[in-house]
């Protein structure tokens, strides 16, 4: 989709080309120039007829993307596990502020603790909120998809690490998917602080409105809990993302909590 910004040109079929003056994403209206003419006009997305100067139509969306990509990140994993790259895993865990989430795609060995950090493989709620592509060359709004042929070309070598068979771990993200998607994403992370590891997996919306999830609980990924002694998560550097996609604000403030 071309982007919609102050002096693109577009088409109207009644009014034919003009410029685009002033954009207001939050409402779906617009102002245009039209030919000679001195005043803009005003058009609302939704009902005006009005297209790139190529011809491509410009719609409003009404529904805003999920400010998170968690559940899109889901789906599309559980897509590619079908077509066997099961050895493909999402981690996902909260900022230290608790505003928003993490993510972290990696593949190869089932290792959660060291997982190898490739470049548009993980981001986080906050920047999507504001730019929703995941980083790895995708437009907004691919489908689930789209979204897998776009990873596989910008890094082709990271998917084919992701080839092979791992069912324990397969059955049960196939399992949390089919209760969770597309409200919910799940969090696996925990710290001492908060106590006890608790028994079921902890659920989070994906976006606002959403009611609490009233789900079944759902399991820990297979060897979870064997990772941690004394029944207690610990807060580790693993849940740090690189430092050379943060800024030191970021970092410092990762390390301070």
């Amino acid at each position: 989709m071309k982007p919609i910004a102050p002096g693109t040109v577009i088409f109207h079929r009644h009014r034919g080309y003009g410029v685009i003056t002033a954009v207001n994403l939050m409402t779906g209206w617009i102002s245009a120039r039209f030919g000679s003419e001195m005043r803009t006009l005003d058009l609302n997305l939704s009902t005006d007829e009005v297209q790139h100067a190529d011809g491509e139509p410009i719609l409003f969306r009404r529904t805003p993307p999920d400010p998170m990509p968690h559940a899109r990140l889901m789906a599309m994993v559980r897509q590619l596990h079908r077509a066997g790259y099961q050895r493909l895993y999402l981690y996902s865990w909260p900022k230290p502020s608790g505003l928003h989430l993490r993510w972290h795609l990696f593949t190869g060995p089932r290792n959660w603790m060291e997982r190898p950090w490739r470049e548009g493989w993980y981001g986080s709620g906050a920047e999507y909120n504001f730019n929703p592509v995941m980083g790895w060359g995708d437009a907004p709004g691919e489908t689930t998809e789209e979204l897998a042929s776009t990873l596989a070309q910008f890094d082709p070598t990271g998917m084919a690490q992701a080839l092979g068979r791992d069912e324990d771990h397969t059955l049960w993200f196939e399992t949390v998917c089919e209760a969770l998607l597309p409200d919910y994403t799940y969090s696996l992370g925990w710290n001492d602080r908060d106590g006890q590891i608790p028994d079921a997996l902890p659920v989070i919306p994906v976006r606002r409105g959403v009611p609490p999830y009233s789900g079944p609980p759902l399991p820990w990924p297979p060897g979870w809990i064997k990772l941690w002694g004394g029944g207690h998560l610990a807060t580790t550097t693993a849940t740090l993302l690189p430092s050379s996609k943060r800024g030191p604000t970021d970092a410092e403030s990762d390390i301070a909590r």
